[in-house]
Formats: C-alpha cells, structure tokens, sequence
C-alpha cells in the first residue's frame, strides 16, 4: 500500500491559477519583504507559493483528492498529518483482516522555491507492508506446529 501527497507544481500535476491577492500572507519570522539577489521575487510576493497546491494521488479515502492550496509555513503539519491518515488506514485494514502492521515508513520531501527561494514541504509518501494470517491454510498450521517445538524449552528458568 502506498500514499502520497504531492504538490501540483512538482512533477506529477501542474496548474497555472491566477490568484494575486497578496493581502494575507503570513511571514515566517525575520523574513524580509525586499528582493533579494538571485530571486525573481520576494517570499511576500511570490505567485509560485502562492498558487502552490497539493493532490493525493493514492486509491485510498483520504484528505486531498482534490487540488487544495496549502500556504508553506502549514505544508509541514498539513503534509505529516495527511501521511499519518495512510498509516492509520493500513492498521485499520490489518486489524480487519487478521493482519499485522510489519512496517510503516513515512518519509517527507522538502524543495526550495525557484521564484522566491523559500523551503517548503513539496510532498509525502508512506509506504506499508502488512503481514496477513490465514489460520485455514495448512502450511501455515504446520509452520506454527514446527515452532512450537522448536521453541519449547528454549527459556527455561531454573531457580533453586
């Protein structure tokens, strides 16, 4: 099973929206509003950020099956909250069907911004594998009867 979100300008989706409204950005702390060297523009000003948007491209019933706009000082909490919903979903999945959870990996990725140099959270993937147990197959009944023995005794404690 894996998730992801990804935003549109990276790669999987693109979208060129005509948003310019610049009245409520929200700066980070010390962030200035003048042009820097070797930016188009300033983090107040920028169209790429501010017309950034996210999209889950996962088979799963999640938040963000539809492009949704994320400022970047949320895409972080925004982005690790929707990959904790993967993960959610596949121990609710194990449990349904007499599976375990044998891993869960969440990995999260970071881009700088070509028009403002800004790093923001460009994405998520979660990836997990669930182990499931089948009690009618007979191979696995002989497999738990071969254990049995084998770790009979194993952890003996002999007081005297």
């Amino acid at each position: 099973m894996v998730g992801s979100i990804t935003n549109m300008t990276g790669g999987y989706y693109y979208g060129n929206y005509n948003n310019t409204d610049t009245s409520n950005i929200i700066r980070n702390p010390g962030e200035s509003t003048e042009k820097v060297a070797g930016r188009k523009s300033s983090p107040a000003e920028c169209q790429t950020c501010e017309n950034r948007k996210y999209q889950d491209g996962s088979n799963e019933m999640v938040s963000f099956k539809s492009a949704s706009h994320i400022s970047p000082e949320a895409a972080a909490t925004r982005v690790r909250a929707h990959e904790q919903e993967h993960v959610s979903n596949a121990y609710k999945k194990a449990a349904m069907n007499n599976g375990k959870v044998m891993s869960a990996t969440v990995s999260i990725q970071t881009s700088v911004c070509p028009e403002c140099g800004r790093s923001y959270v460009s994405g998520g993937e979660t990836n997990t594998q669930i182990k499931y147990y089948n009690e009618e197959n007979p191979y696995q009944q002989d497999k738990k009867a071969t254990d049995g023995i084998k770790y009979k005794g194993m952890n003996v404690d002999i007081a005297c």
